[in-house]
């Protein structure tokens, strides 16, 4: 299809906080960078009443508070005349109509149309349904695609369900199923940190590599969230598709190539290969946690069993990491925020150097820093000064402000929107990734949601979590070692 035609991008629930916040400022930094196409529309669709000036304002105001860069007038005043509003509701063909009356009007011929659905997943089968019935997404000479944002139903029978329903008015190739997480330049750069380098891929395997370490944590508790968080928990909100997706990227084999499907193929086969946790495992593989005063939070149910932090050892049975454990976790209220990998590597299979009495050689250990202060550190032995033999834990890193400069990590939803533009689904969820997925985390929440095993621990908010956590790794002789990671960084 001609990628010369006209543009036009419709944001469904666009007087929405997602619009204000994170669509409209990635859009209007694409167009700063020149990387939009020379003609293009942004049109909101929405149930608030604006016009199109006052549409207009309303997201000049948002992207002056939220925008991570600054804009000049003039950029804003180029940018401002591409957006439209139409009012509009979700149930009404009549609106939808509308809405394909005035896109034929902006694009006064042939174009090629983004469909992004700023709103609940309950909303998508029925806009998708109108958009039929309207023959607003017939592909006549230009291409025709929708984004949809998370969550991909609430387990495995909903995201089916929802997978089932979409397909009905859209092939597989037209959906962009949106997981900000992968928009991140720093998650992106696991991909290019072992397949552009040649001296990590060889290592990369069960004859070198312990255990792997993916933590996301948060320091903030509910904020708004409350309502929403106590009915879905630690494990839906991050674990089904951010920290699997890191899982992913950190296992996967190399592609045939970067195209969308070769990648896709390769990380659905390691979900693939992840060995399910069910019946009495769930008590031996998984910790589940809530942050004490929890119960006290506005809009949380007095009795709520909701975890807000989960620990999770998985197992890729595959020949590249057969027994080489993945530990997990993730959770609200903990000592600090950062999401980092760490991979640690087997200790050396002989001490030959004589060493003074209880001195022991650290493993070595790559750390990929997702966020904050983003970048690479490799702890490798060196030899101390002024001693026979003993060694030294020493450092070497890659901090992407120092090398890129402050400025240089853009907005994760700037880099998924150019990419749904461009046609390439290579950082986007496709159906069968969504229902492996939780076909893993499924027979887990059965499992806690039945109150079975394990019981339900408790941490102290400001700490790493509870104490069941480090059990777990201890039993295999390991332990978290988010204390190593920082006196890298720190060093």
């Amino acid at each position: 299809m001609n990628k010369d035609l006209p543009v036009s991008v419709i944001i469904f629930g666009a007087s929405g906080d997602l619009t204000q916040r994170k669509l409209i400022p990635s859009l209007l930094n694409l167009s700063r960078k020149g990387r939009l196409p020379k003609a293009f529309s942004i049109v909101g669709f929405g149930a608030t009443a604006f016009t199109d000036e006052q549409f207009r304002n309303h997201l000049q105001d948002g992207a002056k508070q939220f925008a991570g860069f600054k804009f000049t007038p003039e950029e804003w005043a180029t940018f401002a005349p591409h957006l439209f509003y139409q009012q509009g509701r979700y149930d009404q063909t009549a609106d939808f109509q509308k809405l394909a009356d005035r896109l034929s009007e902006l694009e006064a011929g042939t174009a090629n149309r983004l469909y992004y659905m700023a709103i609940p997943p309950t909303l998508f089968p029925n806009i998708i349904e109108q958009l039929g019935t309207t023959g607003q997404i017939h592909e006549n000479g230009g291409w025709r695609r929708v984004v949809l944002e998370k969550p991909f139903g609430t387990d495995l029978a909903s995201a089916q369900k929802l997978n089932h329903q979409v397909h009905k008015g859209l092939n597989e190739d037209q959906i962009y199923r949106i997981d900000h997480y992968l928009g991140k330049e720093t998650v992106q750069n696991i991909l290019f940190t072992r397949f552009a380098n040649t001296i990590f891929e060889p290592l990369w395997n069960r004859n070198y590599i312990d255990h792997v370490q993916i933590t996301v944590a948060e320091k903030v508790g509910l904020e708004h969230r409350a309502g929403y968080y106590d009915s879905v928990g630690v494990l839906r909100d991050m674990f089904q598709n951010h920290l699997l997706q890191l899982l992913m990227l950190v296992a996967m084999e190399p592609p045939a190539s970067f195209k969308a499907s070769s990648l896709r193929n390769e990380k659905v086969k390691v979900l693939s290969a992840i060995q399910p946790i069910t019946g009495s495992a769930v008590a031996e593989h998984t910790v589940r946690a809530q942050y004490k005063g929890y119960l006290n939070e506005a809009e949380v149910k007095p009795d709520s069993i909701t975890p807000t932090y989960a620990a999770l050892r998985l197992y890729v049975n595959n020949w590249r990491w057969q027994g080489v454990p993945f530990y997990l976790r993730s959770g609200k209220n903990l000592a600090e925020k950062h999401s980092q990998i760490i991979i640690s590597f087997k200790e050396p299979p002989l001490a030959m150097f004589p060493m003074a009495p209880g001195h022991k050689t650290a493993s070595n250990m790559l750390v990929l820093y997702l966020q904050p202060d983003e970048g690479i550190h490799l702890r490798f032995e060196a030899k101390a000064p002024d001693t026979v033999s003993d060694t030294r834990s020493v450092d070497m890193e890659f901090n992407y402000a120092e090398a890129f400069g402050q400025t240089a990590i853009p907005e994760s939803y700037e880099r998924l929107l150019l990419d749904a533009l461009q046609g390439d689904a290579s950082l986007f969820t496709r159906a069968d990734e969504v229902e492996t997925a939780w076909g893993l985390i499924d027979p887990i929440l059965q499992a806690w949601e039945a109150n079975l095993a394990p019981p339900l621990a408790y941490y102290k908010p400001g700490t790493w979590g509870p104490a069941e956590a480090n059990t777990m790794l201890a039993r295999d002789g390991r332990k978290w070692m988010h204390e190593e990671a920082r006196h890298m960084l720190e060093s």
